[in-house]
C-alpha cells in the first residue's frame, strides 16, 4: 500500500476518533467543564453561603468534573419558564501553578487547601446570559471527560510526529539552501531568480485575498451565524482571542521585520529555528562558497549535500510512522472542535473551503497550465505527499521537506532552483493564509454589521498581503495576523472569538494550498530558467528505491567508516 493511501486512512480513522469518542461528542456524557487558561469562573465553597465565593482566574488549563447539578426555574425574555442549571458540584485538584499565581494565599485559604495535590470540592457558578431574542446562554459548556482523557492519551502521539518532521527542517533547509545558491554559480542569476520568485509570491498572494473578499461577498456567511451561536462562540473563546490580540499589538514593524531578517549571531537562529535569518545566511554563505577557491568550496558543498541526503533519508524513516501521528493530529483537533460548533460556522467553513478551491484551480492551475507547461490534474497527484503532511500538521515548515522532496523528485525540478524558491515560499508565501484572513475580515465585519467601504477592502487586501509575508509556518499563526488586518480596517477584534472553533480546522486546507502554490510558483521559475520537468509514475516510483517516496529506506544497510583509516596492527 502506497504510503499517502496509509495517510488518508490515517485521516479518516483520525477524524472518526475524534467525531465518536472526542470531548464534544454527542454520544458520549457530558460530565465536565474544561476552563481555558486565564478565563474566570467562580465557585462557592458552600452553596448555601452566597459571601464563600471567590473568583479565579485559571493559571492553566482546568478540568472540572461534575458531580452533582442544581436545577432553577428560570423565567426568559420570552415568558416562557425554562428549567435551567445554576450550579455544579464539581472537584480538581491544587496545582502547582495554582499556588504560584495565588502569591498573597488568600485563594488557597478560601479554598481550604494547604498544600500543592490536596483535592478542591466546590460548586462551579453557571452563567445565565440573556440574549436580545429573550433566551439564556449557559456558561460554561460541558464537555466529556472521557473524550478529554482519550485525546489526552492520543496528543502524544501527534506530538512526537511533529517533533520527529521538524527535527530534520534546520539542517536540511540550510544545507539544501548552501548547495543550491552554490550550484546557481552566478551572483545575478541569483538576483534574477530572488526578483521573479518574490514578485510572483506578491502576485499570488494578492489575488488570494482579492478571491476570499469576493466568495464573501457572494455567499454573505455572516448572515447565517444565529444570535445563540455568536454569543456561544464570543463566551468560549474570548480569552483566548485576547491572547491572539495582545501578541499581534506586540508584533514588530515592518522595518523591524527587515532588519529582523539579518542575524546577530547564525548558529543561534540556527538553534532558534528562525527560519528567515536562516536562509539569509544560508545565501550569503552559498554566495561566499562560488567566490572562493574551488578546492576549499568542493569539500564544503561535498559536506552539505551528504548532509542533505541523510535528511532525506531521515524523513522517509518518519514517513513510516505518519498514518498513526496524522490520525492523532486529526483526532484532536476534530474531537476539540466538535459538530455544534462545525454547524454553527458550517457556512463560513465552506466559504474558506471555496474561496481555496477557485484559488488553487484558477490562479495554481493557470500558473501550472500555461507557465510551468505541464498538466494540472498530474501536477496535483505529484504534490500530493506534501499536500496531506502540510494539512495533517498544518505547518508549512513542518511539509518542508516533503515540498523540496516532491519539486526534485515527482517533477524534475532542479536543487539548485527547489532548494531556493521552495524554503523562500514557506516563509513568504501564505496565500491560503492571505485568503482565509480576507474571508474571515468580511465575516466578523458581517456578524457584527460593519459596513466597510472600497477603501477599507482595499486596505484590507493590502494588509492582508503585508502581514502574510513572513508569518510562521506554524498552527495558528495566521490568527495573530488576522488580528491586525481587523484593527487595519476598523472591524472588533473581538470578532476572532467567532471564528477560534475552526480555526485549526481551517488551518490545515490553508497549509495545503500553501504548499501547493509553493510548487507551483517553483515549477514556473524551474521552466523560465530553462529546465525541462518530467512527472515521476507510481510505476517508477515503486521499481527505483533511489528516486520518490516508496521504498527509499528498503535498501541494504552497510558498514561506513571514515576515508583513510589504517588498520591497526596488533
Amino acid at each position: 500500500m502506497k504510503i499517502y493511501t496509509k495517510i488518508l486512512i490515517g485521516m479518516a480513522v483520525g477524524a472518526i476518533i475524534g467525531l465518536t469518542l472526542g470531548p464534544k461528542s454527542s454520544f458520549l456524557k457530558h460530565d465536565s467543564y474544561e476552563i481555558e487558561k486565564g478565563a474566570k469562573v467562580s465557585l462557592l465553597v458552600d452553596k448555601d453561603d452566597p459571601e464563600s465565593k471567590i473568583t479565579i482566574k485559571a493559571s492553566e488549563a482546568l478540568s472540572l468534573r461534575a458531580k452533582q447539578i442544581i436545577m432553577k426555574e428560570v423565567t426568559d425574555g420570552n415568558a416562557k419558564v425554562q428549567s435551567l442549571p445554576t450550579l455544579a458540584k464539581v472537584n480538581f485538584r491544587f496545582t502547582k501553578k495554582m499556588s504560584l499565581s495565588d502569591k498573597d494565599g488568600a485563594m488557597a485559604k478560601a479554598l481550604g487547601v494547604t498544600r500543592v495535590g490536596d483535592k478542591i470540592e466546590a460548586w462551579l457558578v453557571l452563567e445565565h446570559r440573556v440574549l436580545d431574542s429573550g433566551e439564556f446562554l449557559v456558561l460554561p459548556v460541558p464537555v466529556s471527560s472521557i473524550g478529554s482523557l482519550i485525546i489526552k492519551w492520543l496528543s502524544p502521539i501527534g506530538a512526537l510526529f511533529m517533533r520527529l518532521i521538524k527535527m530534520v527542517i534546520v539542517p536540511l533547509v540550510f544545507c539544501s539552501l548552501v548547495v543550491g545558491v552554490a550550484g546557481l554559480g552566478d551572483v545575478r542569476k541569483l538576483g534574477r531568480l530572488g526578483g521573479r520568485t518574490l514578485g510572483l509570491y506578491m502576485l499570488t498572494t494578492a489575488a488570494a485575498v482579492t478571491i476570499g473578499l469576493l466568495v464573501a461577498h457572494i455567499v454573505q456567511p455572516g448572515k447565517f451565524v444565529a444570535e445563540k451561536d455568536r454569543a456561544a462562540l464570543v463566551a468560549s473563546f474570548e480569552s483566548a482571542a485576547g491572547d491572539k490580540v495582545d501578541n499581534a499589538a506586540n508584533a514588530p514593524t515592518m522595518v523591524e521585520n527587515i532588519l529582523n531578517i539579518i542575524p546577530d549571531n547564525p548558529v543561534a537562529s540556527l538553534s532558534s529555528g528562525n527560519m528567515l535569518q536562516i536562509i539569509f545566511f544560508a545565501f550569503i554563505f552559498g554566495i561566499a562558497l562560488t567566490i572562493l577557491d574551488k578546492k576549499r568550496s568542493q569539500q564544503v558543498i561535498t559536506f552539505m549535500d551528504t548532509i542533505q541526503h541523510a535528511m532525506i533519508l531521515i524523513i522517509h524513516m518518519v514517513m513510516a510512522v505518519a498514518p498513526f501521528g496524522v490520525a492523532a493530529l486529526i483526532a484532536e483537533v476534530v474531537g476539540q472542535s466538535g459538530v455544534s460548533i462545525l454547524s454553527a460556522l458550517f457556512v463560513y467553513a465552506m466559504t474558506v473551503v471555496l474561496g481555496l478551491s477557485i484559488l488553487a484551480v484558477f490562479v495554481y492551475g493557470g500558473l501550472v497550465r500555461f507557465l510551468a507547461r505541464l498538466p494540472f490534474v498530474e501536477f496535483l497527484k505529484a504534490a500530493r505527499p506534501t499536500q496531506l503532511i502540510a494539512f495533517s500538521t498544518s505547518s508549512s515548515s513542518a511539509a518542508l521537506p516533503i515540498t523540496l522532496e516532491c519539486a526534485e523528485q515527482n517533477l524534475g525540478i532542479s536543487k539548485s532552483v527547489s532548494s531556493f524558491v521552495i524554503p523562500l515560499g514557506s516563509t513568504v508565501n501564505m496565500d491560503g493564509t492571505a485568503l482565509y484572513q480576507g474571508v474571515a475580515a468580511l465575516f466578523i465585519a458581517q456578524v457584527f454589521q460593519v459596513d466597510l467601504t472600497i477603501g477599507a477592502e482595499l486596505g484590507i487586501v493590502f494588509a492582508a498581503t503585508a502581514a502574510s509575508i513572513g508569518a510562521a509556518g506554524v498552527p495558528g499563526a495566521g490568527m495573530i495576523t488576522l488580528a491586525m488586518v481587523l484593527t487595519s480596517a476598523g472591524i472588533p477584534t473581538v470578532g476572532v472569538a467567532l471564528i477560534l472553533g475552526v480555526d485549526r480546522l481551517l488551518d490545515m486546507f490553508r497549509t495545503a494550498v500553501n504548499v501547493t502554490g509553493d510548487l507551483a510558483v517553483t515549477a514556473v521559475m524551474a521552466s523560465a530558467e530553462g529546465e525541462k520537468l518530467s512527472f515521476l509514475s507510481p510505476d517508477a516510483d515503486l521499481g527505483d528505491k533511489t528516486r520518490g517516496f516508496e521504498g527509499r529506506t528498503d535498501r541494504e544497510h552497510v558498514p561506513v567508516e571514515p576515508e583513510g583509516d589504517a588498520e591497526r596492527e596488533d
